[in-house]
């Protein structure tokens, strides 16, 4: 017992004079961190104002009396999500489905790396001639990876990014990597003009979600199991509906819209649409996880979840800081002095080009409101993650006010399209749409939490 007493004191004293903090208590020092402005994306200042109808409630709508709110600081993006953009999401999850494809034949045909063909795209665990897993590689596989889930028997094994995938057919390297490539595409059958056609089924997006409202309220005493009791994973296929563009419009002639709007360059800085809510949701966790995958490999620490604005962060950004304005540009006029348009929307009965735009334009286009952000008035209406309720005004909290409903399919809508008149483009208009729905005049842009708290709109003023 002497000896147990000698050595804890000996410990301690080491302890204690190895150490910088003199004994005293300074917390755990991190890295010293800045905030780092998202790309793409401006800092709207949080602070107080007063949500809902500013003007006559022409429409006699009644679901948005006036009520003063606060809302936190966060990063918005500065256009909406543009088709480019979106594209980059669409051919990263291309190639993961093509590597994912590539792994798991290559593991059914017992192929790996340094032998050529299709085993130079086995999992990453994989050793390859002359190689060893790592430890942690060997405990993961024979713990976990090896036995997959319920759900996906290849759960948890990792890509390998480092060969290049092979487009030419001609210079595909066995008759394996023919096959996977093949099952990417239609048949014969189904193309026409002579164009081999992706078959746009198979871009689904997986990821993991946490109902932490629902969790945080769960008073119940069995706690076991309690986290993975909110948790889920949700596949989402990701690919734009092109053909919204003949669906939405009835005997009209919109065919070039479905045919090249998504995918040609001549629309790369329009703003994506024929996106659901829920897709838009998909591109988020995406984006979070594109992020947060480079910042590891540098070893920076992780930033936060890119998500969708809440209706109280879309319609205090909307205003620019305007406390009682109709339109994000201040004013109670859809024109300014010279006579010109200020945003894209169908100014008069059946002249959509009388703004100078016949369907939605460069997502850069016009002037920005008082935060830098675009188009927060017309080209296309946006998502939102609130849920639609007419009397949520009444009922919301006046902090960060939000109806997360996950039962509700109504999703918030803001903003006003190319196809919408003046009313809808006023910053408290409100409106809705399914989350399963998508529409050619629907498209979204993202928010970011800013870190801190000492930023807010009335400090600044």
């Amino acid at each position: 017992m002497k000896k147990f007493i000698a050595l804890t004191a000996t410990l301690s004293l080491l302890i204690s004079c190895g150490s910088s903090d003199r004994g005293e208590l300074v917390g755990v020092r991190g890295k010293k961190w800045r905030p780092e402005k998202p790309y793409g994306m401006t800092l709207v200042p949080g602070g107080a104002y007063i949500m809902g109808k500013s003007d006559d409630d022409l429409a006699n709508v009644m679901d948005a009396p006036t009520k003063t709110v606060t809302v936190r600081s966060f990063y918005m993006d500065e256009t909406e999500i543009t088709n480019s953009e979106y594209r980059q999401f669409v051919e990263w999850v291309k190639d993961s489905t093509i590597r994912t494809r590539l792994a798991i034949l290559a593991d059914e045909q017992g192929l790996k790396p340094g032998g050529g063909g299709i085993g130079e795209y086995a999992f990453k665990d994989q050793a390859g001639e002359g190689e060893e897993q790592s430890a942690y590689d060997k405990y993961m596989y024979d713990n976990y990876w090896s036995l997959g889930t319920d759900d996906d028997f290849y759960a948890g094994r990792k890509l390998n990014h480092k060969p290049k995938l092979i487009k030419d057919p001609q210079k595909y390297p066995d008759e394996y990597y023919v096959e996977v490539m093949d099952s990417m595409y239609l048949p014969e059958s189904e193309s026409y003009n002579g164009l081999k056609t992706m078959d746009v089924s198979k871009l689904v997006y997986k990821y993991s979600q946490m109902d932490i409202d629902a969790a945080a309220k769960d008073d119940s005493k069995n706690y076991r199991n309690k986290r993975s009791k909110y948790l889920k994973t949700i596949p989402v296929p990701i690919y734009p509906d092109t053909t919204v563009w003949i669906k939405d419009f009835a005997y009209s002639y919109n065919d070039p819209m479905h045919s090249d709007y998504f995918w040609h360059d001549a629309y790369g800085e329009y703003p994506v649409v024929g996106v659901s809510w829920d897709q838009a949701k998909a591109f988020c966790a995406w984006r979070t996880l594109n992020k947060n995958a480079y910042q590891k490999e540098k070893g920076r620490q992780f930033v936060n979840f890119f998500r969708l604005p809440t209706e109280a962060e879309w319609e205090y950004a909307a205003r620019g800081g305007y406390e009682s304005a109709t339109y994000p540009w201040g004013g109670p006029y859809t024109k300014n002095d010279t006579g010109c348009f200020l945003a894209n929307f169908k100014p008069n009965r059946g002249d959509y080009a009388a703004d100078g735009a016949l369907y939605t334009v460069e997502a850069d286009a016009f002037e920005p409101n008082d935060f830098n952000l675009y188009n927060m008035a017309g080209n296309v209406s946006e998502w939102t993650d609130s849920s639609y309720d007419a009397s949520s005004y009444e009922y919301v909290s006046t902090m960060n006010p939000n109806v997360p409903d996950q039962a509700n399919e109504r999703k918030v809508i803001r903003g006003g399209s190319w196809k919408d008149v003046a009313y809808f483009l006023q910053v408290s208009t409100r409106d809705w749409e399914y989350a399963d729905s998508a529409r050619s005049y629907i498209g979204f842009r993202t928010v970011q939490d800013y870190m801190g708290t000492e930023n807010t709109a009335n400090q600044m003023r």
